[in-house]
This record gives structure tokens, sequence and C-alpha cells, in this order.
């Protein structure tokens, strides 16, 4: 699933809003500009009489728009493959993957909303189930699971409910403000709207602060609450279909098969790729062109790789993913998507465990949940089924702008042990399709900013194995002394060394000084 926040995350991110931050604040360095960013411009400064070598960076996610005019020219090309001769020139077993390849599409279309892993694992026990006498399996070890999961998903699918009714309420206050105002969505028409209901005067002054100061513009929060209301009541329809039956349909491929590798198309964009190519431009807009913003990194090319649906990705189409990433010459995948069920986990790992054998850098979103990742892990994660731990694996939270006790995102996972470090992902402007840019805010944004600081020191420091470059972002980052506030709870604070495993947020500025023997951070 894609890290996106909806109805109480989304509530409690514009309680989080406290100013209008630069749209470029993910850029810019807690020292020169006292805004906590990743310090890539003052990387650059450091940088200025060396010379950088190309990266490639896997975006895994919803699709990319490779047209868009921010990112056309950062989009990776298969120099193997001649495009659209329906040939597989390269012998790779994709045809025609010129930019990458989309394991979500087949001859019948393209797959957009999918069931959570919960519903899917619960539909196949209910028809497995369906058709035996479950009276003489009381003992059964696997009924006992199917009743579990049984219960997990009833509730799940009350929350997913629940929350649907409170998104469509932000959805319907948004069209009668939008009405109210003869059909224009402005700053003056949350000023001209009187709430009428208990609901819209609780929040209406808060969402109209926000608007008047300039913290979320109006065509973007409906955007977020558009997005919000779309992937809740997708969820909670998918999970009552039969998602393995539509999945071989459109896909064509085995579901039953976790090992099977060939199948897709390459319609990199796919039929909403907001997601990605928003994590894209935060990786590696062109820099300096005059146009919409500059990524943090300077000299990459973006693969696209399509494999997160709205919904629960597979991890057929993850490992899968993870392995042609490496197959095709990236050495930094991104990965802004997670899940707390994994059926095929074994297969994912072997992936993730390849990855580190040919020296491949993997960033992954730490989830928006407010939960302690160190007592529940979401998947994919760095604990492999053979007991060990991938050393080239960042886990990222997200962290705002300023300092204070709300440096963390209200709604981030953190976690001592399984969290790595800190990054930008409150209020981050990026691409999205069609020329477009917009605000989001999300774990899913902190990733690619870690991803794109990494990218520098890949760019900059070729000779470093991946787990280096983990070791030197962990090293520089810039600690924080004073007590931080607890995502989702209400007083309760912790010292940044409890929050993550480097105490600290993150600072490619700091990172390059140290490689090159200058200012070193103690």
């Amino acid at each position: 699933m894609k890290y996106l926040l909806v109805t109480a995350l989304f509530i409690s991110s514009i309680s989080f809003a406290q100013k209008k931050k630069p749209d470029n604040w993910q850029t810019l360095d807690p020292k020169a500009d006292k805004i906590y960013g990743t310090g890539g411009e003052e990387a650059y400064k450091t940088l200025k009489d060396k010379k950088s070598k190309t990266v490639i960076v896997a975006v895994i996610d919803s699709g990319v728009d490779p047209n868009h005019e921010d990112l056309k020219d950062v989009i990776w090309t298969n120099t193997k493959e001649i495009a659209d001769n329906g040939i597989d020139d390269d012998r790779n077993g994709y045809i025609d993957d010129v930019h990458g390849w989309n394991f979500l599409g087949g001859k019948n279309g393209e797959i957009d909303h999918e069931a959570t892993e919960l519903a899917r694992i619960y539909q196949k026990g209910t028809r497995k189930y369906s058709k035996m006498d479950t009276n003489k399996l009381a003992d059964d070890k696997d009924y006992i699971y199917y009743k579990k999961i049984k219960t997990d998903f009833l509730k799940e699918q009350k929350n997913s409910e629940e929350q649907l009714k409170g998104i469509t309420l932000f959805s319907d206050y948004i069209a009668k403000v939008k009405k109210n105002n003869n059909g224009v969505l402005n700053k003056d028409a949350f000023s001209n709207y009187s709430p009428n209901t208990e609901e819209e005067k609780k929040f209406h002054p808060k969402i109209k602060s926000v608007v008047k100061l300039g913290i979320l513009k109006p065509e973007e929060l409906e955007s977020q609450i558009k997005e919000g209301y779309d992937q809740i009541s997708n969820m909670v329809k998918n999970n009552k279909l039969n998602s393995d039956s539509i999945r071989q349909y459109i896909v064509g491929d085995d579901v039953n098969n976790p090992n099977e590798h060939y199948y897709g198309n390459n319609h990199y964009q796919g039929p909403d790729a907001l997601h990605g190519t928003h994590v894209s431009g935060i990786i590696a807009a062109i820099r300096n062109n005059s146009k919409g913003i500059n990524g943090i990194a300077n000299d990459v090319k973006i693969m696209i790789l399509r494999a997160v649906p709205d919904g629960d990705e597979r991890d057929k189409d993850i490992a899968n993913s993870i392995r042609y990433a490496v197959d095709n010459g990236a050495t930094i995948i991104n990965m802004s998507f997670g899940k707390y069920y994994s059926p095929d986990k074994k297969v994912v790992d072997e992936a993730v465990k390849y990855a580190e054998s040919k020296d491949v850098l993997m960033l992954h979103a730490a989830g928006n949940e407010s939960k302690d990742n160190d007592i529940e892990l979401s998947f994919p994660n760095r604990h492999l089924s053979t007991g060990e731990i991938a050393s080239n694996w960042i886990s990222v939270g997200a962290s705002s702008a300023v300092s204070g006790k709300s440096m963390i995102a209200s709604f981030s996972n953190y976690g001592s042990k399984e969290v790595d470090l800190f990054s930008p992902g409150v209020d981050i402007y990026s691409t999205i399709p069609d020329n477009k840019y917009i605000s989001e805010s999300g774990t899913s944004m902190a990733s690619p900013a870690a991803a794109g600081a990494a990218a520098i020191i890949r760019e900059y420091f070729p000779e470093l194995k991946a787990s280096e470059v983990r070791t030197v972002l962990m090293k520089n980052v810039v600690p924080y002394k004073k007590k931080v506030k607890v995502p989702g709870t209400k007083k309760s604070k912790r010292k940044m060394n409890d929050m993550c495993i480097s105490g600290g947020f993150i600072n490619v500025n700091n990172a390059v000084k140290d490689l090159m023997g200058l200012n070193k951070v103690k």
C-alpha cells in the first residue's frame, strides 16, 4: 500500500503544519538556513570542484509520468532495447522495457485498485474452508490461523468503513465550500463559508487558517482529500472482491506461483502515477531549469518500476522489481510502500539478499500509522528469513522543517531499533502527472528525500559500498538533544535516540564534509 495520509492522519497533518515553508525546504540545511532539510544545497557548494558519476535510482511505486517537464530528461533509458518493436532485444525476458517495467499490467488492462494483503489471505482461506466440514478442524493449525485472520480482517474492514465515513465528511465539506463560492475553491471560499454541522464547526477554523496562511493551497487540500477518499473507498470495495481472480484476468500471471518472473507490460505510468511521480521529483527533478522544483540529486536517472497499486502490493511483484532494478544497473532503490502481512516474504527476502550481494542500497518508508516499528514491523524489512539482517537497508521516518517538540511528523512511524533516521516528509512540494506540482506529506516523501541524499554520495564517492553509504549517512545525522513528541500520543516525549537508531536527522552536507575530511561532525 502506498503510504498515504487519510482521515484522522490527514487532520493530524493539518494540525502539525505551523507556518508556510519554502517550496524547496527539503534541500535546505539547518545550520545555513535554519531549516531541517537534507542539506543538499550546501553539499553542492562543498562539492563544487568534484565531478559526479551518474547514478540509476529505481523507483518501485505506482508508476511515473515519464513525460513530465521536470522529469523527462532524467528518466532512465535501456540502451540495449529498441523501443516499440515488439522484440526482447536485450533478451532479459521483458519486451520493450525502455524505461523500466510494469508488473501490474497485462493484455486485459491494468491493475489500479487492489485488496489489502489481509483481505487476500482471508479470501483465500474462505474459499478453502467453505468446502470443508470445519467442525472436524478444531485443532488444525491452518484453520486456527484462518480464524485469527478472519477476526483481524473483519476488524480492519470495520475500521476502513469508519475511515470512509470520516473522509466522506471532509469530501462533502469541500464540495459545499466550493459550491458556496460559485464553484471556485480559493482562500475566500473558506472565509465566506459558515459551517452548518457540529463536525464542521470543529475543523473548519483550523482548515480555514491553514489555507489563509498558505500552508496548503486550496487545490492541494482538495487533492489530498480526494486521494484519501479514493484510497479508502476503493479499499472497502476491493476487500470484498475475489482479488486473485481479477488479478489473473488482467495480468495473466499465476497468483499461486511466487517464483514467476516474466509477466506484465511496459506501461510505466499506469492509471494513477501521482504518488510515483511525486516521489521521483523529490529525488531527481531537473535542477536549475527554471521549472517547478529542484530534485535533491543532480546526476540521476530514474528507473520506473510499477508494482504498487492502490491497495497492498504483492510480494512477487516487489521481488521481481528489486531483481529487475539490480540486473539493469540501479545502485539505489526507493520503496515508498509497505504492509503488515507478507505471505511470500521469502521471495522478497531473497531479492533483498540479491541486491545486497550486488551492492545496491535500499531505502524504505517507515510508515504513516504513528506506530513503534520496534513493536510491530511492516513489510518488506531488513530482517531476512535466513536470520540475517540486510546491511544495505535504510528505514526512514518523516520529519518537519523546523526544530521543536513537533519535529517528528505526527503520523510517522518510529523505532529505536528499526528506524534508521528521519528525513523531510511534511508538506513536500514535488511533481505530479501532466506537468503539475503539489505538496504531499508522508514517510513516502521522506524516503525519496533520503534516497536523493544517498544518490549524492554515490554520485561523488562511487568507491563506497552500499553499507558504507548507510554508515556515513547514519554517522553524520544532525542530532537533537531535546525531547520530541511521540507520534500518536498527546503528551508523551522521548529523546531522539529512543526514536531512531542514529538519533537524528539526515544531512548529506555533513556526510560529504566527513568524506572529504572537512569539519568532521562529532
